[in-house]
């Protein structure tokens, strides 16, 4: 499961995390933790039961040994999971993500990325190796099960290795988020009509349709084929169900917010400046505003009409009156990161990447066109802006 909303067993998310999953890190893949959940645990040792009485049924000899042979079964499941992971975190890497984790979960696990998809290709590439990984493995293990001359406990490890890949690679391609097919579904909806937010909306209501299905085949199948209704599987596909919906109206959720982010650009959110040269003084900036038509801040440009720094209003207006014809303006003003302006035209998710990469943690940043500084963006508007989309 992919999480840049973005694969495991049995439904991957896909959005970006912006917070490191708890648990403990045992290891590193393409540069980002591999970590194991608390959650892993309670799952493994559910699984363990869900799984012993198949062992016992094949091979009643056993005794308490059966207990060991379905946890190694779990173990096999999760290393499966886990390399479903990798996949994703390997191609996700390759196409420009930065991979931020690999966790291993309650649910199987997912990969978190940050650094926004490029385009459809993208999303499609890194959904689709994940599931791809199981059906390869679930090949394997059916190949060495058929290969196999005697019919014992490791060859039904090899039998139940094949047919739990070939389960979680095929759930994971199903076309609804937060499955790895709901993101394919998502990119070629978006490649069609230019617009990833509809494609993610529409991946999302597929996704809830396929978390209304895996309740209804857990309680419909078993009674159209004549028999009862199991209730461990009733139990594991309400909780899957209710994962899978829960997940799916995130992701309609972030896509319609992604939707109105897209909306919020640097010329619209940006105050109005007025422009002095370097050298000019308190008294220039205070002549140059009471001139203006609205509220606009300072700003002192360089040569080549450069942006240097912004008036600080306070620290100008703590300067006594008889000063400010001999204090230059830019004595009160804060300096500009190096590097930081901002296009006026940039907008969206852009904008955001620009202001989270070259900000360098000012709040205020010079807003440019056609090299002139047209405006100064405050990062707090910028967030509240966000906040009420």
């Amino acid at each position: 499961m992919s999480t840049p909303e973005p694969a495991s067993s049995p439904a991957p998310r896909r959005a970006p995390a912006p917070q490191r999953s708890k648990g403990f890190v045992v290891g590193r893949v393409a540069g980002a933790p591999v970590i194991v959940t608390p959650s892993w645990f309670l799952a493994a040792v559910a699984l363990t039961f869900l799984f012993l009485p198949s062992v016992q049924a094949r091979a009643p000899h056993l005794g308490a040994g059966a207990y060991l042979v379905a946890f190694v079964f779990v173990l096999l499941l999760f290393a499966s999971v886990f390399l479903h992971e990798v996949a994703h975190a390997l191609v996700a890497r390759a196409r420009g993500q930065k991979v931020t984790e690999l966790a291993v979960t309650l649910w199987g696990g997912h990969t978190a990325y940050t650094g926004g998809l490029r385009g459809p290709l993208d999303g499609i590439l890194v959904a689709v190796v994940g599931p791809l990984t199981n059906l390869v493995l679930a090949a394997g293990f059916w190949f060495a099960f058929q290969a196999s001359p005697v019919l014992n406990v490791a060859t039904y490890l090899l039998w139940a290795g094949a047919l739990s890949n070939a389960f979680v690679g095929f759930f994971n391609l199903l076309p609804g988020l937060p499955l790895d097919g709901g993101q394919i579904l998502e990119s070629l909806v978006w490649a069609v009509t230019g617009r990833r937010t509809t494609g993610t909306v529409a991946a999302g209501w597929v996704g809830r349709v396929v978390a209304v299905g895996v309740l209804v085949w857990a309680l419909v199948l078993p009674i159209v084929q004549g028999g009862g209704l199991d209730i461990m599987t009733v139990v594991w596909s309400a909780l899957i169900g209710a994962f899978l919906w829960a997940g799916a109206g995130a992701a309609i959720t972030n896509g319609r917010r992604r939707e109105a982010v897209e909306g919020l650009s640097a010329g619209v959110l940006a105050v109005p400046v007025l422009v002095l040269p370097l050298g000019s003084t308190v008294a220039d900036a205070f002549s140059a505003r009471a001139a203006a038509d609205r509220p606009r801040r300072v700003v002192v440009v360089g040569h080549g009409e450069v942006p240097l720094a912004v008036v600080d209003d306070d620290a100008a207006a703590a300067v006594p009156e008889a000063s400010r014809a001999v204090t230059q303006v830019d004595a009160v003003a804060v300096p500009f990161v190096r590097g930081s302006e901002v296009a006026t035209g940039l907008a969206g998710t852009d904008l955001l990447d620009h202001l989270a990469g070259r900000s360098g943690g000012a709040r205020l940043v010079p807003v440019v066109d056609g090299g002139r500084v047209t405006g100064v963006l405050d990062l707090a508007d910028v967030a509240r802006a966000i906040r009420a989309a």
